[in-house]
């Protein structure tokens, strides 16, 4: 069974003070709950004073947000994939719908990212997803198939088992529309055929697909139990510390 996996993106918020009061309520409101994985996405500048607040947690990891594929080198405002180890992270978002539509980053792009993770032990938390245009077109599972299997080309399935993919259509990202459960999970679901089509089916099995696009408290627990929805990448939701705490006791499995 795949354990659900939910993370908040921060995005361009919280400075230093900010995050230490975000960790601390959170951590009372979860108390010791282990049942779900649970990801912090700060920006950068708050990534030590996050780990450091997380020093002895167990199931909450640290990632980051964004990284150059380089090791090192003359590229100004960038940060590579060791400077990210050496910060003790975990996971990092690549190819998330902002970065592809504000920084001009194609498959390719992501590709090389997506590699370089795998080559410093970082696990890839992969995003895909479609346009308000693309799905009134009809063209979901074109535009998810491309950005797939051009960003995971050349991947091998024990590479796919380390990475998360994460289903954010774009015309519910901030926008407070929300991918009804049905959509959601069809999204999910062909995602799942086409991890199989690229690697094997006992590896899709184990590959964890995460949803984006407008999580909060209201519609999680829907969301998060369909079968092929195995857990959320939340954006606004994830700023309120109570609130991201409600989504990720959304996801905990009935007895």
């Amino acid at each position: 069974m795949r354990k659900k996996i939910i993370a908040a993106n921060w995005k361009m918020h919280m400075t230093q003070s900010e995050s230490e009061a975000f960790i601390t309520t959170f951590l009372r409101e979860i108390g010791d709950l282990d049942e779900i994985e649970i990801v912090i996405l700060p920006p950068f500048t708050a990534i030590p004073k996050v780990t450091e607040l997380l020093t002895q947690t167990q199931n909450i990891k640290v990632g980051a947000q964004n990284m150059h594929w380089e090791r090192s080198g003359a590229f100004t405002g960038e940060i590579s994939p060791p400077m990210l180890r050496d910060l003790f992270v975990r996971y990092v978002v690549l190819g998330h719908s902002e970065r592809r539509a504000m920084f001009c980053e194609t498959d390719e792009i992501v590709n090389r990212k997506v590699r370089a993770a795998y080559e410093q032990n970082l696990r890839p938390i992969l995003c895909v997803g479609e346009t308000l245009a693309e799905r009134e077109r009809g063209e979901v599972e074109k535009v998810l198939s491309t950005q797939l299997r051009g960003s995971l080309a050349n991947v091998e399935a024990r590479e796919l088992l380390e990475t998360v993919v994460a289903y954010e259509p774009v015309w519910a990202i901030g926008t407070g529309k929300t991918a009804t459960a049905d959509q959601a999970q069809e999204a999910h679901a062909f995602v799942r055929q086409l991890l199989r089509e690229i690697s094997d089916d006992a590896t899709a099995e184990k590959v964890r697909i995460q949803y984006g696009g407008s999580v909060k408290p209201e519609n999680a627990r829907q969301l998060l139990s369909q079968p092929d929805i195995d857990g959320a990448l939340v954006g606004g939701a994830s700023l309120d510390p109570r609130s991201f705490a409600q989504i990720v006791q959304a996801g905990v499995p009935n007895d």
